[in-house]
Formats: structure tokens, C-alpha cells, sequence
């Protein structure tokens, strides 16, 4: 027999599997007419290892919930849809680093921390949904800010630019990389 709980858990599972974006909690618990934090609890037992042996699970990710496959499965999944892999430039990743880590950022200040021309790199980004236009600084010519986006997040599979590891971690690997 089912509790409430467990009926709960699988309707919240369903929303997460037919949805193609991450959910929150609030729009969950709308949808399911239950308060915020009887879906956050749902959630949450779903993300609890319920899916330890199997081939999908839920994860926290841009602020809200999604079901994902799970990592050792990437081979597989990637021959079912068969879409060449989409690559990001070297230029391109270190002008989404510099957007991460700084954002909000103006395009002349991406130019001087990489020394090049960026506006090609900034609308190629802009163009793949991984940052957005988000205003305009407060400055002399009022130039565009950028920030990364939903898409950003859920491309490298993180819930929140808090998850990104510290500047000093980083600065460690590329030392550690050296040495070797």
C-alpha cells in the first residue's frame, strides 16, 4: 500500500521525467496543490540514493530539480541520440571562466583580463544560451554586463556560481599539472 509520502514522491518523480528543465520546489508544489516544503521533502527523498543501482537519478541542479542519467551511462546515452558533441573553444572557455567568476561583467573587461578581442567569443556564448545580457553598468557608455545563465549551470552540472571550485583550488591543479 502506498502512503501519502510515497504518492507524492512518485508524482513529483513524474513532473521531474516530463520535464525537459529543472523544477523547483515551489513550482512542484503548485502544480501538485501541496505546500513548498511537503515537495521539498519529496524531493529530497528522492535525491537520497533511491536510485543507487539504477540508470537515472535526481539531482540539484540551476536552482531547482531534474532527473539525469547517471555519469558511468554517458557512453551509452551518447551513442542513443547520436548528436556530435558540441565543443567549446578554448577561447570561448576562458571567456565563460571569466564571466563565472566575475559576472556581472562588461565585455572591455573581459578584453583586458584576456588581452584579445572577446566580442565574437561573447556572442557565441550569448548565441549557446550560456550567458545573457543581464543591464547595463552604471559607467561611461553604459556598457552591456554579462552573466552566466540556467543553461550555464545546467551544462556543467551545477545548482548554483557557488558551487564553482574556489580560484586558489584552481590555481592548485594547474600547479599539481606542472609538476608532473
Amino acid at each position: 500500500m502506498t502512503t501519502p509520502d510515497t504518492r507524492i514522491a512518485a508524482a513529483a518523480e513524474s513532473l521531474l521525467f516530463a520535464s525537459p528543465e529543472p523544477l523547483t520546489a515551489e513550482r512542484i508544489g503548485a502544480i501538485l496543490e501541496i505546500s513548498t516544503e511537503e515537495a521539498q521533502s519529496a524531493l529530497e527523498s528522492l535525491c537520497d540514493g533511491a536510485y543507487e543501482n539504477r540508470g537515472i537519478h535526481v539531482v540539484r541542479v540551476a536552482g531547482g530539480y531534474q532527473m539525469r542519467t547517471q555519469p558511468d551511462f554517458a557512453l551509452f546515452v551518447g551513442r542513443l541520440l547520436a548528436a556530435p558533441p558540441t565543443r567549446i573553444s578554448r577561447a570561448a572557455m576562458e571567456t565563460l571562466a571569466i564571466v563565472a567568476y566575475r559576472q556581472p561583467v562588461t565585455l572591455p573587461e573581459i578584453e583586458a583580463i584576456r588581452g584579445v578581442d572577446a566580442a565574437g567569443v561573447v556572442k557565441t556564448l550569448c548565441d549557446r544560451g550560456l550567458i545573457e545580457d543581464v543591464g547595463r553598468k552604471e559607467t561611461i557608455g553604459r556598457p552591456v554586463l554579462y552573466a552566466t545563465t540556467s543553461v550555464f549551470l545546467q551544462h556543467f552540472g551545477l545548482n548554483s556560481v557557488e558551487d564553482l571550485p574556489d580560484l586558489p583550488d584552481l590555481t592548485e591543479i594547474r600547479d599539481a599539472g606542472a609538476d608532473e
